[in-house]
């Protein structure tokens, strides 16, 4: 715990914004671009972000835990009894408390050279391991650094950052006479980024206005980016490894055993982990200065193992065929990991499990209901057929906008789902005998009689002539709202971001009219009660992770609405009591639940009578005798 609030309170003032001189317009990022547009799927993102958190922690498991154990076999003791290194392993050249000198370098070569190289920072009198270093005592250092970009740089140019760490006071060029190379370690990394540049080509329809227009900008151009902090670690691993035998990852890449020595040189190590995309920097001609911000701070082996299973994530997800997360949805759980208390991070994993248990029951019992029920007498069926719309145009929104594959998936699953209910609750007679236009089948759809035939269906057609009256006027000022001051791509994007917008802010009064024929009929025994209360405990499932994601303070009120619909159907299912074992008016009971049989008796209570046993058959002797 105490290692995760140092690291908290630490990437807080990394993440700190900076002034980089740019453009305002020049200065909006993809990825923040994209993020903006992601914030509108909030409870998509949700359920994605705390999945992609389980499957990091099973994958970190896998490569800490189960690779490794491949790799070991049967060891010979590393240490003699008097604690020298055993002849054919290798030990760490740099014991715990070596002071060391750290540089850090800047130059477009990928290759460290002192002479060609620019320094940047020089943390002095540094001690492997030690973990109370600093102001703050927390084992960082920290320095501000201030870059101008050459025209090379400003053109897409490469811009290389060099570690160098140096004990015993030694020379670090290599071209020195008293330079060890035992003594020295080095480490470079490319530190310009290179994406593709994503400009939301949307403006408003009516004015042909766009906020997010950049002069010169090109979609899908190649620009280089900068980042503006950067994190340096010296690992301290006092381990012993045996020589001829493979090393277990991740530390194949990064240990290097020296063969005269029977040595190897300690990580110097980039940890890249923390820093957000959003946090990157576009660079172009109108920037003349870059900020970094450099800290230093030591890390355990256990760390430095979950860091890079991370980085080894994108190699399992191309190998089990995984699709890899976006920038926006990594940024999503780093945040959610740094902004998070600890416990209720804890928490909310354990509770995203039992959600996902809560989603496949209420799954379940919902094709259940539907797929046993014979009489449609209580239900609405014009919010099964609405429902089939408001599904459509989810799944059309979403593909119109490049949403994670999983979801796109998901939604798709529920438009089939409610495809499917239509054929339960009406009657869909397909004839081959009198196509139209000679080509195509005719089909005919009618109403159950079970619900033709009930008051039912004039009360369905009652709570959506109410409904109608409050709706309209919302769709109408809702089109209007969004026409006059939100940008769309096309008049097809404004039709669909206007019905799921729509949909998002008012649909849960859909669920209304089911409400209005309960009050009718004073009875709530045709509804599936199971269904309804896995669907309620993951609504309050998705109130805590309001709390805890990051979202618009108007959509995490909005988590509520959902709550105040089911209080209303607990309340009338308090008013509307029901004896288990009586039949009601459909034909079932909680002894029934798919209905009474025919030949069954019932009592003036509404109860089933239990059926007398029938007598054994007698004997054939007996029936002779008598």
């Amino acid at each position: 715990k105490q290692w995760y609030q140092r690291r908290v309170r630490g990437l807080a003032k990394i993440t700190m914004p900076v002034a980089t001189g740019v453009e305002p317009a020049a200065a909006a990022s993809p990825p923040a671009a994209a993020a903006g547009g992601a914030e509108e799927q909030p409870q998509q993102e949700n359920q994605n972000t705390w999945k992609n958190l389980l499957w990091r922690f099973f994958s970190m498991y896998i490569m800490i835990s189960v690779i490794p154990s491949f790799f070991r076999g049967k060891q010979a003791p590393a240490t003699t009894p008097d604690g020298k290194v055993s002849p054919g392993h290798a030990s760490n050249m740099w014991p715990t408390g070596t002071h060391f000198d750290l540089y850090l370098y800047m130059s477009p070569d990928d290759s460290f050279d002192v002479l060609n190289s620019t320094l940047l920072c020089h943390f002095e009198d540094l001690s492997l391991g030690e973990w109370y270093d600093g102001e703050d005592n927390n084992g960082q250092r920290n320095h501000k650094v201030t870059i101008p970009t050459s025209t090379e740089l400003q053109n897409n140019g490469t811009m290389y950052l060099h570690m160098v760490a140096a004990r015993n006071n030694a020379n670090i060029n290599p071209l020195h006479p008293q330079y060890n190379k035992y003594d020295v370690v080095v480490n470079s990394k490319m530190w310009t980024r290179f994406k593709k540049r994503k400009i939301e080509t949307t403006t408003n329809l009516l004015t042909g206005e766009s906020k997010n227009k950049i002069e010169g900008a090109e979609d899908g151009e190649i620009i280089s980016y900068w980042h503006p902090n950067i994190t340096i670690s010296m690992l301290d691993d006092q381990r012993v490894w045996p020589v001829g035998q493979q090393i277990p990852p991740p530390f194949d890449k990064w240990i290097q055993i020296d063969l005269e020595v029977m040595q190897y040189k300690p990580v110097l190590y980039v940890n890249d982990y923390w820093e957000l995309n959003s946090d990157l920097i576009p660079i172009n001609k109108t920037v003349s200065e870059l900020p970094l911000n450099i800290i230093y701070s030591p890390i355990s082996v256990f760390y430095f193992q979950i860091y890079e299973a991370q980085k080894m994530q994108k190699q399992w997800n191309s190998m089990l065929g995984v699709a890899e997360a976006s920038d926006e949805e990594n940024d999503i759980v780093k945040r959610t990991m740094l902004e998070t208390n600890p416990y209720i991070l804890g928490v909310t994993i354990v509770v995203s499990l039992i959600h996902t248990v809560f989603e496949f029951l209420a799954f379940k019992n919902d094709i259940q209901f539907w797929k046993s029920r014979k009489s449609l007498e209580g239900l609405s069926i014009r919010s099964i057929i609405f429902n089939i719309f408001t599904q459509l145009i989810v799944v059309l929104y979403v593909l119109d906008n490049d949403t994670n594959t999983m979801v796109a998936v998901s939604v798709c699953i529920g438009l089939v789902i409610e495809g499917w209910k239509i054929t339960k609750v009406m009657d869909i007679n397909v004839d081959m005998s009198n196509p139209v236009l000679g080509l195509i089948p005719r089909v005919t759809i009618q109403d159950k009689s079970s619900y033709a035939e009930s008051p039912t269906k004039e009360y369905d057609r009652l709570a959506f002539k109410y409904l109608s009256w409050v709706l309209t006027p919302l769709l109408i000022g809702y089109a209007v709202y969004s026409l006059l001051y939100e940008e769309h791509k096309g008049w097809y994007s404004w039709t669909l971001s206007m019905c799921y917008g729509y949909l998002l802010m008012f649909g849960f009064i859909m669920m209304t009219p089911q409400l209005f024929i309960n009050y009718k009929m004073k009875s709530v025994a045709h509804l599936p009660w199971r269904m309804l209360t896995y669907k309620a405990l993951n609504t309050f499932i998705d109130d805590l992770f309001a709390f805890v994601i990051k979202m618009p303070t108007l959509y995490r009120l909005g988590c509520f609405r959902d709550d105040i619909i089911f209080f209303i159907y607990l309340y009338q299912r308090w008013v509307y009591r029901e004896d288990p074992n009586r039949v009601n008016e459909f034909g079932t009971s909680g002894q029934h639940p798919e209905g009474v049989p025919e030949d069954a008796d019932i009592t003036s209570e509404g109860k089933v009578m239990p059926q007398a046993e029938e007598p054994a058959p007698k004997p054939l002797e007996e029936k002779k005798t008598e």
